[in-house]
């Protein structure tokens, strides 16, 4: 999976207690954090807000 807000690699964190319920995931390059059961708008990079998008040239420069 990818980030909706950078489209860098996305980990999982944490599980819910009963499989396959949702996943925690987060971002390795800008820390964006979501749960999968989020509506689009916070988990897919097509519906993600345009003003809180970011480039790579913008996570790199903000390290």
């Amino acid at each position: 999976m990818s980030c909706p807000r950078c489209t860098a690699a996305a980990e999982q964190l944490a599980s819910s207690p009963v499989p396959g319920v949702w996943e925690i995931l987060r971002c390795v390059e800008c820390l964006y954090m979501w749960r999968t059961t989020e509506p689009a708008r916070r988990t897919t990079r097509d519906a993600y807000p345009e003003a809180f998008s970011l480039t790579r040239s913008q996570t790199d420069s903000a390290k």
